[in-house]
């Protein structure tokens, strides 16, 4: 019962302690202006490898077109703001462009899984991408859309490093939470099995067949044709699978390892890209579900043979005596 009830506290203590953790962040960081934007970064990425994860690990699809959905976003907000809207309104469009592109390629891709839904999101992207590049006269091409300002919600500027973290903190948990609902939900359970069974699932009557985007454009205040590349796509992918797919804090984990090495070992180790590229696979080599559950698994194997050192410690010690 004991050990019931501490696993229990232990569980429901963790997300707290993450909150907390989360919130007192820029004082353990000395309000270091740096490292608090570093952790804007990984969680804005979070929430876009949060969404990409719903595709790649509960409905087994990947995808490498994400990137121009956020760009997407990023273009609808600069191109509002500059005809002398507000942000809301701007955020309302990127929301109403994002959900519109969405649909229009989830008809065209949609119909087809394994490599064919790869090749044809890939596709999708690199036509947004060339759309951004050559548009000039709507994108301004390689110079990109600066925006000048940041929202102030309920009238708190978000101009600082540190406001504008707190703001995405809360997006970010109301995205965690947001995600956590959908994968526990009936819709969340067939998805899954759409992935597992697609056979049966439509034999059961189910037809087998995205806001990074606005944190992105108001943290960097800048958007350009690069948002929409290929290594952008790819990096939110890698972000997912190396941080362990169909978990929720598996592209976490991810987010925070690309950021960080992109941001800051960056700094001191001129080939960051190659040890990036190293520390990829030996995750892949050594826990190939992923860095947070293969973590979990060699957790659970140091426990079992600290366990079964101490019951033979004890019975050594018995036999002695």
């Amino acid at each position: 019962m004991i050990g019931r009830v501490s696993r229990a506290t232990r569980a429901a203590a963790a997300p707290l302690l993450s909150v907390a953790l989360l919130l007192t962040l820029p004082l353990w960081l000395g309000h270091h202006t740096f490292y608090v934007n570093i952790a804007s970064q990984i969680l804005l990425w979070a929430v876009a490898a949060l969404a990409l994860n719903v595709l790649v690990g509960y409905a087994g699809l990947v995808s490498l077109g994400h990137a121009g959905l956020l760009a997407m976003a990023g273009y609808a907000v600069g191109l509002v703001l500059q005809t002398g809207s507000g942000h809301f309104a701007a955020c309302l469009a990127a929301l109403g462009v994002s959900l519109a592109a969405s649909a229009v390629f989830a008809v065209l891709a949609l119909r087809s899984t394994g490599i064919g839904f790869l090749m044809i999101t890939l596709a999708l992207g690199q036509i947004v991408w060339g759309i951004a590049y050559r548009w000039a006269s709507l994108t301004n091409g390689d110079n990109g859309i600066n925006v000048t300002s940041r929202p102030a919600p309920f009238g708190l500027s978000l101009a600082g490093a540190e406001p504008f973290y707190y703001a995405t903190v809360a997006i970010f948990l109301v995205a965690l939470l947001s995600m956590r609902s959908f994968v526990h939900s009936p819709f969340g359970a067939s998805l899954a099995g759409t992935r597992d069974q697609p056979q049966r699932m439509t034999a059961l009557g189910f037809n087998v067949w995205l806001i990074a985007g606005l944190l992105y454009v108001y943290y960097h205040q800048f958007i350009a044709p690069p948002a929409a590349a290929l290594t952008s796509s790819a990096e939110v992918l890698l972000m997912v699978i190396s941080g362990g797919t169909a978990t929720l804090l598996g592209p976490i984990a991810g987010a925070a390892i690309v950021v960080v090495m992109k941001n800051v070992a960056s700094a001191y180790i001129e080939r960051w890209n190659l040890v990036l590229g190293l520390i990829f696979i030996l995750i892949i080599s050594f826990m190939p579900e992923g860095l947070v559950p293969g973590s979990a698994r060699l957790a659970r194997v140091a426990l079992g043979r600290l366990r079964l050192l101490l019951k033979g410690a004890q019975g050594g010690g018995g036999g002695s005596t």
